[in-house]
């Protein structure tokens, strides 16, 4: 039987109230977090814990077995976050701890979800961070692909990619075919396709940010991790001409 299933992507986690004996909701990330609650009661924590933190996600990590008092993490893509008490009986929240708070969050560069089409017509989505104060022209750009390669970029804080933004690069950050989380359809169409309509979904994310005009041609650099670094590896060498420079960090370098 069919619970529930969300038309776009794979759903990431499900919890369940062992008080009431009841599945409470399904968890999943289309371009941000997202969830879908299956009683009125979950909905209404969730609503009154959100309106006490604007402009943040908000995720339950732990619950005192009554489930009236829940441990509340709190966060978004230009703060690492704090962690609260929430009290449901007294509708309260109280705040432990920030997680990093010498990072100024309004120094931080906002997150923004993009979306492109590869030259054989698949939509890529991806992550853009534009450097705070600057404007979204001919800019030196940092492409970056996520590691696995089956895993995914996310919406939310990069520590990496925040320190990047911080010395005036755009980062572009790119969930090729193959990136988990997007259906069956789009992470099999990455199999035995590493270095070809894999690394072509990269190559076509930077002629995207070129076409935009946000980055200088000239001035654009390819980094990565694990997969990350094979696809920087794959990039200077099939597509040099795109590429000022590169760093491969612990990538894959022979098969």
């Amino acid at each position: 039987k069919l619970v529930y299933e969300h038309p776009k992507v794979d759903l990431f986690s499900a919890s369940y109230s062992r008080k009431r004996k009841v599945v409470t909701q399904a968890d999943y990330q289309v371009e941000k977090a997202g969830r879908h609650y299956f009683d009125a009661q979950t909905r209404s924590l969730y609503e009154r814990i959100e309106a006490k933190l604007p402009g943040y996600e908000v995720a339950l990590q732990s619950a005192t077995l009554d489930e009236d008092k829940f441990i509340v993490a709190a966060a978004n893509d230009r703060s690492q976050g704090s962690r609260h008490i929430y009290d449901a009986k007294a509708d309260t929240l109280t705040k432990l701890g920030e997680i990093a708070p010498w990072l100024p969050e309004a120094q931080m560069a906002p997150m923004k979800p993009i979306t492109y089409k590869a030259r054989d017509g698949l939509e890529i989505p991806g992550y853009l961070t534009l450097p705070v104060g600057k404007p979204a022209q001919n800019l030196a750009c940092i492409v970056n692909p996520h590691g696995g390669p089956w895993a995914r970029d996310g919406w939310g804080f990069n520590p990496e990619v925040q320190f990047l933004a911080n010395r005036g690069y755009c980062v572009l950050q790119i969930n090729f075919r193959g990136s988990t989380g997007y259906g069956r359809k789009f992470w099999e169409a990455s199999f035995k396709q590493w270095g070809l309509a894999m690394q072509d979904d990269i190559s076509d994310g930077v002629q995207w940010l070129v076409s935009q005009g946000i980055a200088d041609p000239k001035r654009i650099g390819i980094y990565g991790a694990s997969y990350g670094g094979y696809a920087t590896l794959s990039g200077v060498t099939k597509t040099p001409e795109l590429y000022a420079a590169a760093v491969n960090y612990v990538g894959v370098s022979n098969l």
